[in-house]
């Protein structure tokens, strides 16, 4: 991460490139459903095959921190920009993916006389007119070799790209992954690899993941402030950074880590995606800033020293690291890039609206005080799996906190699952842009034993000028084992309204057992 008095503002000047353009396998996008589907008043959903995140192994990140000391002590104790210890790193790092099947490209430009790379690696198939990109500065300082700053989200991300090739992920958007060079000397490599793109490649990134300094050995857990909900600094990112904000922090809070914002500021390589309006996001563990007594109390750690004592020093080495931070910071990395993939079966499209539930963001139980369930309403909770010799309540699909009918398990599976009637629960209110294909989707369980009939359902609807239903799974006299599902619909008959989503689940049977959830839930523009 450059000092901030170092950072320019300006174009720059006489940058002599060399762009190696290989071509990218292309597929098209996702299935979508028929625009005829569409009808608000009868709209359909679509299930999805799921993979989940995986669990990022910080010995592995760590192994890659290994090898970048070890080049910076070969060549001169750096892996500073113009520096043989900087195009070794990059090296390094092409090869791991060439041998995982990426599609690598060494992108060369010039800056204070010395020639600099950038490394771009894209993962075969997505839709090209939909890219995820998930970008780290490769560069450290002259003074020393840079493992926290920045081999740490170099590191993180190549294992995430790597896990990516490891589980043969299939997403429904293109993923891209990056390297910069020259970021020290104030963003030089991702400032010339923006520029450099025509208006439509650019067009086609829809959301840019920057990592930088995610190890800090007296950390703070700081996400970008996509939304400026912190009211301060350099106001929001582009439509759509709240929405990568929304996803982080769920992820932090669904391992009991919390969060702050932190500005937009310009220090680190988002600042050529955002000036040209691609949505940004990503984390950061503090720099040369000092934590606070309040910052200690949240997260540990020493109050009064700082974040980075290490900062662009010669002591920044593989013992300058936090290995519970970089742990965290490389499993959230993962998880973004899984969820905002659409590769758990939310399409492709760039996120307009996504709620994990990991906090509170204004759903409302039995909104128009009609329910007439006795027990077992909506709620926002921390699930208890529950089973009668088959599951009926799992625990949330991600993080910790899911939509479910009677969180608590009790004293036995019947305790307190949906009983009497009907429970509702709807969503705040979700302004849709006016244009592009919209698509909901969302992961769900319906779970009844086989006392429950075709009385019992759970269903989801979307509510605007016209209401549509876009999910209705039925009961059925036989056990259903609770399993998650995920479905998505497109709702672009509902482009430019505000809309709300209703869900409801009944128990109509006499003495039935019915259990539902829903977690996920992401609206998307494509």
């Amino acid at each position: 991460m450059l000092h901030l008095r170092r950072r320019r503002r300006t174009a720059i000047a006489s940058l002599a490139a060399t762009l190696l353009v290989l071509p990218i396998a292309a597929s098209a996008h996702a299935a979508q459903l028929d625009a005829s589907a569409a009808r608000s008043d009868a709209l359909v959903a679509r299930p999805a095959a799921v993979l989940a995140a995986p669990d990022i192994s910080v010995a592995a990140v760590k192994a890659h921190l290994t090898q970048l000391q070890s080049i910076a002590t070969a060549n001169g104790g750096n892996r500073a920009h113009g520096r043989p210890g900087y195009l070794a790193s990059v090296n390094y790092v092409k090869g791991r993916l060439d041998a995982a099947g990426f599609t690598t490209v060494v992108q060369s430009f010039t800056y204070g006389g010395a020639t600099g790379y950038n490394l771009i690696a894209d993962w075969p198939g997505g839709d090209v007119n939909d890219v995820l990109m998930t970008g780290a500065h490769l560069d450290s300082v002259t003074a020393g070799p840079g493992i926290n700053d920045n081999g740490t989200g170099s590191a993180a991300i190549l294992e995430t790209a790597l896990a990516v090739a490891a589980q043969d992920l299939t997403p429904g958007r293109h993923l891209r992954f990056a390297w910069w060079g020259a970021e020290e000397q104030g963003l030089r490599g991702s400032t010339h690899y923006v520029n450099s793109l025509t208006a439509a490649a650019r067009a086609q990134i829809t959301g840019y993941l920057n990592f930088d300094m995610v190890g800090s050995p007296n950390p703070g857990y700081f996400v970008y402030d996509g939304d400026n909900s912190d009211g301060t600094g350099s106001g929001p990112g582009p439509a759509g950074s709240a929405v990568i904000e929304s996803v982080i922090e769920g992820y932090f809070a669904g391992i009991g880590v919390p969060t702050r914002g932190t500005d937009f500021d310009g220090r680190s390589d988002y600042g050529p995606f955002i000036a040209r309006g691609i949505p940004a996001g990503g984390t950061f563990t503090g720099a040369e800033g000092t934590k606070t007594s309040a910052q200690a109390a949240l997260w540990g750690g020493t109050a009064g020293a700082r974040f980075d004592p290490c900062y662009h020093a010669a002591c920044d080495t593989t013992s300058n690291v936090d290995d519970t931070a970089l742990d965290r910071n490389s499993d959230a990395i993962a998880h973004t890039v899984w969820t905002l993939s659409a590769g758990s079966g939310g399409g492709p499209g760039t996120p307009v609206w996504a709620d994990g539930f990991e906090t509170a963001t204004g759903w409302t139980v039995n909104p128009s005080a009609a329910d007439t369930a006795t027990s077992g309403g909506w709620e926002r909770g921390t699930p208890g799996a529950t089973s009668s010799g088959t599951a009926t309540q799992l625990t949330a699909r991600t993080g910790t906190y899911d939509l479910v009918t009677g969180a608590a398990a009790g004293s036995s599976a019947g305790a307190n699952d949906v009983d009497g009637g009907i429970t509702s629960v709807r969503s705040p209110a979700i302004t849709l842009p006016s244009s592009g294909t919209l698509t909901l989707s969302f992961a769900y369980y319906l779970a009844h034993l086989n006392n429950a009939s075709s009385g019992d359902y759970l269903r989801v609807r979307v509510v605007g000028t016209t209401t549509g239903t876009v999910l209705t799974v039925s009961g059925a006299a036989s056990n259903r084992a609770a399993s998650w599902s995920t479905a998505s619909a497109d709702v672009s008959a509902f482009a430019g309204q505000s809309v709300r989503i209703l869900v409801d689940a009944a128990d109509a049977s006499t003495a039935s057992l019915v259990e539902a959830a829903i977690d996920d839930v992401v609206i998307t523009q494509s």
